[in-house]
């Protein structure tokens, strides 16, 4: 036995060794109670790390993509703003143009509705110019196709593109011809503006079912942040009830163990005894 060697005092040095040990749990039960994570380097569980960054990085992409899935909504709603004002303006075109065609108007009548008609139509072109948003045209008489990202992948289903259109100062044509005589409107008129309101509610329909599916995109794109986070949270973060319960234990354990370290360092003096 080594109870009368003094040259090696093996229990001190394996009560030193559990103490360092025991100092060093400590250490990441503090950590993880103060960061919240129970695993805050790969050292510490190289795997679970790995998996954790991986998930984490995709989470980060598809919180960008919800942020553009709800700007590209934004978008549309100003384009469907646009055109439901328009049809509005059709509408009222409509009405005047059924109503300057009545005969037992005077001339000076026809001409004030007339004159009505031409700043609507003015006011049309107007609405349509000023589809823009943040300096960029997202809708024209020719129909502006806008390709929006909405995932975080480089996949076809990554991209989501609309075609935007509506009546502007370009897209003259027809509705500018409306009641463009000086005897007002004609039969012909009342044809072209129901083609016209035909054309804008089927605009709007477009326009409604495009941010319909948007909805749904930003449902399933929550659902999947939701998903990863869980995930992460999994692999990284730290059970609190867990890590204060080992702490606690492993503070009962490093004064058990200061108590035997302490014990082994005062065995070698019973040597002494053997001198007396």
């Amino acid at each position: 036995m080594d109870l009368f060697k003094i040259g090696s005092n093996t229990a001190s040095m394996n009560a030193l060794r559990n103490l360092y040990s025991l100092n060093e749990k400590m250490n990441v039960h503090q950590s993880r109670l103060a960061t919240g994570k129970r695993v805050n380097n790969a050292q510490e569980d190289s795997a679970a790390f790995a998996v954790a960054k991986s998930v984490e990085t995709t989470t980060k992409g598809y919180n960008v993509s919800l942020q553009q899935v709800k700007n590209a909504k934004s978008v549309l709603t100003i384009v469907e703003a646009g055109q439901q004002k328009q049809l509005e303006l059709l509408q009222s075109i409509k009405e005047k143009v059924v109503q300057i065609q009545d005969a037992t108007l005077t001339s000076a009548q026809r001409t004030s509705i007339k004159t009505a008609i031409d700043q609507l139509k003015s006011e049309m072109d107007v609405v349509g110019d000023q589809m823009t948003f943040n300096g960029t045209t997202v809708a024209s008489c020719g129909g502006t196709g806008i390709a929006f990202r909405v995932g975080a992948g480089t996949g076809s289903n990554d991209s989501f593109t609309v075609t935007s259109s509506v009546y502007t100062s370009a897209s003259s044509g027809s509705i500018t011809a409306i009641a463009s005589s000086a005897a007002g409107a004609t039969s012909g008129d009342i044809t072209t503006i129901d083609t016209a309101i035909n054309d804008s509610i089927s605009r709007i329909a477009n326009t409604g079912a495009a941010i319909e599916r948007l909805n749904h995109k930003e449902d399933v794109i929550s659902v999947q942040v939701q998903n990863h986070e869980a995930v992460r949270s999994t692999y990284e973060d730290a059970d609190f009830a867990l890590e204060q319960m080992e702490l606690m234990k492993v503070q009962i354990l490093q004064q058990t163990a200061t108590a035997a370290l302490a014990q082994a360092n005062s065995a070698p003096q019973l040597v002494l005894s053997l001198f007396r």
